[in-house]
C-alpha cells in the first residue's frame, strides 16, 4: 500500500532514477542520483518491500552496530524528495536502488504508482556502461527515448535497439506504455579503467541532466575530484607503453568519429553551458575526472609480472555511445548491446561496476559496455 501523507504538493515533479547493478558502470548512474540526494537534502518517504523483489543470496542484507545493537539493511529501493528553489522552482524524485532479482512488471508498475500519485510529469533514468572511449576526452552520454515526439522536442535518439536489456529498459517501456514521458541517459566509461567510483563520468550525467530538465545542479567538489582522477589515470597510464599506446589509438578514432560533430551548434551549447556556470552561486565548472577513492588502481594487476594492465571487458555491452566504436586491435568485445542506430548508450554492470548492453528505449548502449553480471551490492 502506498502512503504518502508526507509528501507535500510538488512543484513540476521529475523522477530521476538509478540502479546500481548491471546499468551502472563504475558507479557512475548510483552515484549521480546519491550526489542530487546530499546536496539537496532529500527526504526519504517511501521505500520498496525488499522481501518481494530480491534474492538474498545475490544482494545480500548487512549486519551493523548501533550504539551495542545490531540491526540489518535490506537491498532495495528508496524514494526521496527535494525541493529546489529559485528563480523556476521544480522539485526531484530521487529513486535509488539495486536492479531487483526478480517481478520486474511489478516493481515498475509500483513505482509508477508512485509517479502517478505524484503528478510526475516526466522520468529520467541514469545508466552507465562500458565502451571503447579515452579517458582523456570528454565522457560520450547519450540521450534515448521511445518515444518520437519527445525524440524531436528534446534533441534526443530515438531507440532502435534490439536485444537483452536491463531494469533501466524494462521501466523505460513500463512509463512508455503509460504514457508518462521518459528519457535514459546513458555515460560512457572506458572498460579499461572500470573500477568505481568515476566521478567523470557522474559529473557529464549531472551535466547533461542539468540541461534537459533546465535546473542548475550544485556540483560540489565533483569537478575537483574528476580532475584528480584523469590526472591519476593519465600517471597510471604512462607507467605501461601498451597501455598509453592503446589510449592514443582510442582518442585518434574518438577525434577522428567526432570531427563532423563539431558544428556551430554543438559549441554554442557548450558556451551556454560555461556562461551558466561563470554566473554568480554557480560555483566552479565542470572538470575532467572524477579521482578514485582508496588509491585503488583503476587497472586491473597482471599477477605474474606485477604490471598493470587494462582489464578485458568480460561480457557483451550496452548499445553503443558515439565516440565509443570499437577500434581494431582494441581489447574487449562488441557486445551485442542495445542501441539505437545512432549509438546511444545504455547499460548496467555487476559487482565489478562493469555495465553490460542495454539499449535506449531502457536497454543498454550499444558497442563497448560489457557486463559482469548481477550486482552484489
Amino acid at each position: 500500500m502506498i502512503e504518502l501523507e508526507g509528501v507535500p504538493e510538488l512543484i513540476d515533479p521529475v523522477m530521476v532514477a538509478a540502479f546500481e547493478g548491471w546499468n551502472d558502470a563504475g558507479d557512475a548512474a548510483s552515484t549521480a542520483v546519491a550526489h542530487l540526494d546530499r546536496e539537496w537534502k532529500g527526504e526519504v518517504f517511501a521505500a520498496l518491500d525488499a522481501e518481494d523483489y530480491y534474492d538474498f543470496q545475490v544482494n545480500r542484507p548487512t549486519v551493523f552496530l548501533d550504539n551495542g545493537v545490531r540491526k540489518i539493511t535490506w537491498p532495495t529501493t528508496r524514494l526521496s524528495v527535494v525541493r529546489v528553489g529559485g528563480d523556476k522552482p521544480r522539485d526531484l524524485v530521487l529513486v535509488r536502488g539495486i536492479e531487483p532479482s526478480m517481478r520486474w512488471r511489478s516493481f515498475c508498475n509500483e513505482l509508477l504508482a508512485f509517479a502517478h500519485e505524484l503528478g510526475v510529469e516526466m522520468v529520467v533514468i541514469l545508466g552507465a556502461l562500458l565502451g571503447d572511449t579515452p579517458h582523456t576526452r570528454p565522457v560520450p552520454v547519450s540521450g534515448v527515448t521511445s518515444d518520437p515526439d519527445l525524440a524531436r522536442t528534446m534533441d534526443l535518439e530515438e531507440t532502435r535497439y534490439e536485444g537483452p536489456t536491463g531494469i533501466v529498459g524494462i521501466l523505460q517501456e513500463a512509463c512508455t506504455h503509460a504514457g508518462v514521458p521518459a528519457v535514459s541517459l546513458w555515460a560512457a566509461v572506458p572498460h579499461y579503467v572500470s573500477q568505481p567510483p568515476n566521478p567523470k563520468a557522474t559529473l557529464a550525467l549531472l551535466n547533461r541532466l542539468e540541461d534537459l530538465i533546465g535546473l542548475r545542479i550544485p556540483l560540489g567538489e565533483l569537478p575537483e575530484d574528476a580532475r584528480a582522477w584523469q590526472l591519476g589515470v593519465d600517471q597510471l597510464a604512462a607507467e605501461d607503453s601498451e597501455v598509453a599506446e592503446y589510449v592514443q589509438t582510442l582518442e585518434e578514432a574518438r577525434d577522428t568519429a567526432e570531427l563532423p560533430e563539431a558544428s556551430g551548434e554543438a559549441i554554442a551549447r557548450e558556451f551556454e553551458r560555461y556562461l551558466r556556470r561563470r554566473e554568480p552561486g554557480a560555483g566552479p565548472g565542470p572538470g575532467p575526472g572524477v579521482a578514485t577513492e582508496g588509491g585503488d588502481s583503476p587497472f586491473l594487476r597482471d599477477p605474474g609480472s606485477g604490471r598493470t594492465r587494462p582489464p578485458k571487458p568480460e561480457q557483451p555491452g550496452p548499445e553503443a555511445v558515439p565516440g565509443t566504436e570499437s577500434v581494431p586491435g582494441a581489447t574487449g568485445e562488441n557486445p551485442p548491446g542495445e542501441a539505437p542506430e545512432s549509438g546511444s548508450p545504455e547499460s548496467g554492470s555487476p559487482e565489478s561496476g562493469s555495465p553490460e548492453t542495454e539499449g535506449p528505449d531502457g536497454e543498454g548502449p550499444e558497442n563497448g559496455g560489457t557486463p559482469d553480471g548481477d550486482s552484489g551490492k
